[in-house]
């Protein structure tokens, strides 16, 4: 080869990597506001649910029924996820990633948009709760396809050497939206006495998310489809033209033993999240003198420190491996857990941000894990739809329930925290055990089409 020609390919080569570089940048920032608009919807609503939403659509019932009703509405989202985890898992395998998300992410947007113009049961009456469990229903529908199709999105983009640290930035979304939307109520419960907060402050969270869907429905629209499912489609086409085609079976039967032991895995971070993030709020408020702006400001505060736990969780798998990280994380949890409702229960905004903090970071450093190490642990094949079934299903049979089993067991506990730390325990010990019988994952090549 001249020195002309060499020249001319190693000038292609910068180019194309350039534009790997470029799409990289895209599909991360696309799936960011993809998650950041999954979790301020998500909540807002489960905050609204512990406060506002008993009064405004379940107001015939006594305050104990109210709010696990309300709680049992949260629930709706979680028991629809996995159903939209499984028919977009099985569209985003077959049709591609880029399509399944741009429709998840405008269901989303428009669902989150009508549970902020929802009327109340004072003005609607019995369809007030039932159209909130209608939206809340197809809020669900969509996250379960959004929320692994974006990290899955972004796992193909990234460079193999920093999956770890570019699936933590999907995920960091998560307590920088926390931040957002707890400061949004904080402001808005600050600024607006009880009855004008209960009658349009709680929707503004809602109506806002518009902007998010035009923002990301632009953004991938513009980003190329991941190169592990255009490799998978080029192998499909070679094997249409074979005469036997199809000649690989790619169901997901072979796999269903990952399925649940990653479903297992997961079943205390998606659970205790939302112990810390929405049921600690109703606890505070019910065992503690502190005003509902201050437990606002405390899981606000709490999630600003867990954000730095989310992007140094993902970036240290790259050097050390995804099941260190995850282990040390996991005995975190199980040493707050045993004494967090006694910290909460102290009243004192200090040990209540640090109890929160530290319970709440041991989990999103696990979540900033999630998206490389679900990823690696299927071929391109069925790993949208392999992927979202663990996701989603850990969320419907553990997480979903979660806040709705607090308040029960809170109930009839006689103002004890025992049963609940039993709860968290439990749920920490078994993920801990399914996370020791999974295999280490950093070097699987996400490039791998077949069974």
């Amino acid at each position: 080869m001249s020195g002309r020609d060499a020249g001319i390919g190693s000038a292609i080569g910068l180019v194309d990597q350039s534009e790997k570089s470029q799409q990289s940048g895209k599909a991360i920032f696309s799936s960011a506001l993809g998650s950041a608009l999954e979790w301020v919807d998500f909540t807002a609503y489960g905050a609204v649910s512990a406060t506002i939403f008993p009064k405004l659509f379940f107001p015939t019932l006594d305050p104990a029924t109210a709010i696990l009703a309300s709680f049992a509405t949260f629930g709706v989202g979680f028991f629809a996820r996995p159903a939209g985890g499984i028919i977009f898992g099985l569209l985003g395998d077959r049709v591609g990633r880029k399509k399944v998300l741009l429709a998840t992410f405008i269901l989303m947007g428009v669902s989150s948009l009508l549970i902020g113009l929802m009327p109340p049961y004072a003005v609607i009456g019995f369809w007030a709760p039932l159209l909130i469990v209608v939206l809340r229903f197809l809020q669900g529908f969509a996250l379960g396809g959004e929320a692994t199709g974006a990290q899955l999105f972004t796992m193909e983009h990234a460079p193999s050497h920093r999956r770890g640290l570019f699936g933590s930035f999907i995920n960091v979304a998560a307590p920088v939206s926390l931040v957002f939307a707890n400061g949004m109520l904080f402001c808005l419960a600050a600024l607006m006495d009880e009855a004008k907060f209960e009658a349009y402050g709680w929707r503004i969270p809602f109506l806002l998310s518009i902007l998010l869907v035009a923002v990301g429905v632009y953004l991938r629209y513009h980003v190329s489809e991941t190169p592990a499912f255009e490799a998978l489609e080029r192998e499909r086409e070679v094997e249409r033209l074979k005469p036997c085609y199809p000649s690989q079976d790619r169901s997901l039967s072979p796999h269903y033993g990952t399925i649940v032991r990653l479903l297992l895995f997961w079943a205390a971070p998606a659970s205790c999240f939302w112990i810390v993030n929405i049921y600690s709020i109703a606890y505070l408020a019910d065992h503690t003198a502190l005003t509902r702006g201050t437990i606002f400001a405390c899981v606000m505060t709490a999630n600003v420190i867990a954000i730095a736990a989310t992007v140094l969780g993902g970036a240290s798998t790259d050097r050390f491996g995804r099941k260190p990280p995850l282990i040390v994380a996991g005995i975190v949890m199980l040493a707050i857990s045993c004494f967090y409702f006694q910290l909460l229960s102290s009243g004192n905004i200090l040990v209540v941000v640090i109890a929160m903090a530290l319970f709440g970071g041991s989990i999103q450093a696990q979540s900033g894990i999630l998206p490389a190490y679900f990823a690696e642990q299927f071929p391109t094949s069925v790993r949208y739809a392999g992927s979202a079934l663990a996701y989603t299903g850990a969320n419907l049979i553990f997480a979903g329930p979660t806040p709705f089993v607090a308040a029960w067991i809170a109930g009839r506990s006689n103002g004890s925290s025992v049963g609940l730390t039993i709860l968290c325990v439990g749920l920490v010990v078994i993920s801990l055990i399914a996370l020791w019988r999974s295999p280490e994952t950093r070097h699987v090549d996400l490039q791998q089409v077949g069974l």
